[in-house]
């Protein structure tokens, strides 16, 4: 764990970037809407496109994966027409799908699709210890980021809050940052705690834990069992002991699985070539971040798939007989 937090950004991104040659003019480009850079979406976005773009030749077409702002931003850019691709959380898709907050303004978003699924996700708060937060009711009167509007730690922070009955003046401070603003934020004592959703380990929770004595806070108690038993696309999740200096147990919290996700009226044939690209790859993708290395192609096409799969996502799973 003492690689620097960008590292597995980088190898992802360096090696898959170069533009061939060839008929550039008549490709067709790909768009995967991910997340901020220390995350693991722009990770995985970005290792998709190295696969995907080295059957270009064969397929016609490039990918490219910019970051976002996250999985609220990304449902309503694939809504919009503006990524062929998103990741989101599995919880996302399906508050999507039947037009559920946040997304009860847009209404329903029935033509999205499922396309697999990818690493456990895990609403993460991290806190300085100087702080003296022990349990997520301690974040009361306290500096706390919440996570940046469109993003998806901000969507389950709100969540928990209206479980448990807070709103906003509970805290003494309430921060709108990016991800790859909060470790900085939390060293520099400009805040308490941070939240983050997402597959660890992590580069961002990484930082912090390196640069400042911050401490993993369980997120569990009563009202967590309430919205887990409410919300069937949360589920008990855990961060494993010793990823993170000066966390050397386990920390309980909620989960959900990181899901990709296209619309129905998406070129079948597009979403066969990307979905078979990553499969005939699959061992080599898991090792571009340790997020993925635990991926089973069994799991990645059952869990999480809070949506109908796309047409050309099933086609490839029945080539292989796994559908």
């Amino acid at each position: 764990m003492n690689a620097h937090p960008l590292a597995w950004v980088l190898s992802a991104l360096l090696t898959g970037s170069a533009l061939s040659g060839t008929a550039q003019a008549e490709e067709q480009f790909v768009t995967i809407g991910t997340g901020g850079y220390t995350g693991v979406y722009y990770v995985a976005g970005q290792a998709i496109c190295r696969f995907f773009n080295r059957a270009s030749d064969a397929h016609g077409m490039r990918c490219n994966a910019p970051a976002t702002s996250g999985g609220v931003a990304n449902v309503n850019g694939l809504r919009s027409g503006e990524f062929n691709f998103a990741l989101m959380q599995s919880d996302h898709q399906y508050k999507a799908l039947n037009g559920l907050a946040p997304f009860a303004a847009e209404g329903a978003m029935s033509d999205i699709r499922a396309v697999f699924s990818m690493q456990s996700e895990v609403f993460t708060i991290l806190a300085r210890r100087d702080a003296h937060i022990a349990h997520f009711d301690d974040l009361k009167g306290k500096r706390v980021n919440i996570g940046s509007p469109g993003s998806g730690q901000r969507s389950s922070f709100e969540e928990i809050m209206q479980v448990k009955g807070w709103d906003a003046s509970v805290f003494a401070l309430v921060a709108e940052l990016k991800p790859a603003e909060q470790a900085s934020a939390l060293s520099d004592n400009s805040i308490d705690a941070m939240a983050y959703f997402v597959g660890h380990p992590n580069g961002a929770i990484q930082e912090a834990t390196t640069t400042s004595d911050a401490l993993l806070v369980p997120v569990t108690g009563p009202a967590i069992d309430t919205l887990l038993a409410e919300k069937s696309y949360y589920s008990r999740a855990e961060i494993p002991a010793g990823l993170y200096r000066g966390n050397p147990t386990a920390i309980a919290s909620i989960g959900t699985q990181a899901v990709l996700a296209t619309s129905a009226n998406s070129d079948p044939e597009m979403v066969y070539q990307l979905v078979k690209t990553v499969f005939d790859n699959l061992e080599r993708f898991k090792r571009l971040h340790p997020a993925f290395a635990e991926l089973r192609a069994e799991q990645m096409i059952t869990q999480g798939l809070t949506a109908p799969l796309h047409d050309g996502a099933l086609r490839y799973y029945k080539e292989r007989g796994w559908r």
